[in-house]
């Protein structure tokens, strides 16, 4: 099964081309879904066709689904949610305002993500696309299954035996109620669905196509993506640049628009050098449905296969040596100044501007101390050797 995730800028077409892309896997044979975890939803319209909150069929092969985040959150969220209530009440906080204060920022995203995981592990699809929310909120969506895998390993088991511990004396020290053993296990089965998303994500068969147009400001956007989408292990396939001018029959006007994009076309291509730089043209109306879909990214792709599998071993990998191991980490873009790096324990502290990873070392590396470390072309890239060498 293919996965993949488009995501850009907001306002750049990548919900136009995850359908078109969508559209044009199905057309191949593929059985397709296409769900959203922008809560804009423009699927719907792009199709021009009703969706429901369950995969509603819009043409032979290809799926679309709207993710009903109130329904999902009262499955994964309810419990914890009920707890957090009752602390907010004990503390004279409005009900209404409560209410609002324990709902997840970005909620429908994470729910999405979730509704993902259940279509990847039924087994009956060949491809899902999805269409991701601005690289931004794509971004810190990304980040979260890594940064509660954190919060799970170093800090919930301690948690969760000091309150069964002191829970009685707890309770009439601070009136306030403490939380009961389903809410653990609430928080214990959000980590692990939230887990596996990420190892379906960073997996070989799911890879990111970033969209943008030619212009600068989203270039330079799409570049910090691209570098931080490696930062986290996911793999990026191929970018699309969007809307671009086509150059024959151009008036004075649209040729300097041509002449503009061209020239931020050249460093679309340096930038992503080694990916597939697909394009697709400025049309003179809004493809609405499948048809016109799927003939949008038929241009697009041209003979290329759009579900083709990424290629290479990914941002992450880890070689031995005889005098030990290097870790090796993507990071394109980035030079040694940009990068902070610590060792703590068994992890590594990897800062990239906003951007913070602890990256748990497999347990071979663990035992080897730190021999040194170097960005080059793009790459850091960590020396490990034995502690008595």
């Amino acid at each position: 099964m293919r996965i993949l995730l488009f995501t850009g800028k907001g306002g750049v077409g990548k919900s136009t081309i995850a359908a078109g892309t969508s559209a044009l896997a199905a057309a191949k044979g593929q059985r397709t879904l296409v769900l959203s975890t922008d809560a804009a939803h423009s699927l719907a319209d792009a199709f021009g066709a009703q969706v429901g909150s369950e995969p509603t069929q819009v043409a032979d092969n290809l799926f679309v689904q709207q993710v009903d985040a109130q329904l999902r959150f009262e499955q994964s969220w309810s419990e914890i949610q009920g707890y957090l209530l009752s602390v907010l009440d004990v503390a004279g906080v409005d009900p209404i305002a409560a209410e609002e204060m324990t709902v997840i920022p970005g909620a429908e995203e994470v729910l999405a993500l979730l509704e993902l995981r259940l279509h990847a592990l039924s087994g009956e699809w060949d491809a899902i696309v999805v269409d991701c929310a601005p690289t931004a909120e794509t971004l810190r969506l990304l980040a979260l299954p890594e940064a509660l895998g954190w919060y799970m390993q170093r800090v919930f088991p301690v948690e969760r035996r000091v309150v069964k511990a002191l829970k009685p004396v707890l309770s009439r020290a601070a009136g306030v109620p403490m939380p009961e053993e389903s809410v653990f296990d609430a928080v214990e089965r959000l980590h692990f669905e939230l887990d596996e998303v990420r190892s379906l994500l960073s997996g070989p068969h799911a890879s990111v196509r970033l969209v943008l147009t030619p212009e600068n400001v989203v270039l330079a956007e799409a570049r910090r993506s691209f570098t931080t989408l490696s930062l986290f292990g996911y793999r990026v396939d191929g970018v699309i640049a969007n809307r671009v001018f086509p150059a024959e029959g151009a008036d004075d006007w649209r040729a300097g628009w041509v002449r503009a994009q061209d020239a931020v076309l050249a460093q679309v291509a340096q930038s992503f050098a080694g990916l597939p730089v697909w394009q697709s043209v400025y049309r003179s109306g809004e493809p609405v449905g499948v048809d016109a879909l799927a003939e949008l990214a038929a241009d697009v792709y041209g003979e290329d296969d759009p579900l083709a599998a990424p290629q290479g071993d990914g941002p992450f990998r880890i070689t031995r040596n005889h005098s030990g191991a290097q870790l090796s980490l993507a990071l394109p873009f980035v030079s040694r100044a940009e990068v902070d790096l610590a060792r703590n324990g068994d992890e590594l502290v990897l800062t990239v501007g906003s951007y913070r990873r602890l990256l748990t070392l497999p347990s071979g590396l663990a035992r080897y101390r730190v021999a040194g470390a170097r960005v080059e072309e793009g790459e850091l890239q960590v020396r490990f050797e034995e502690r008595n060498t």
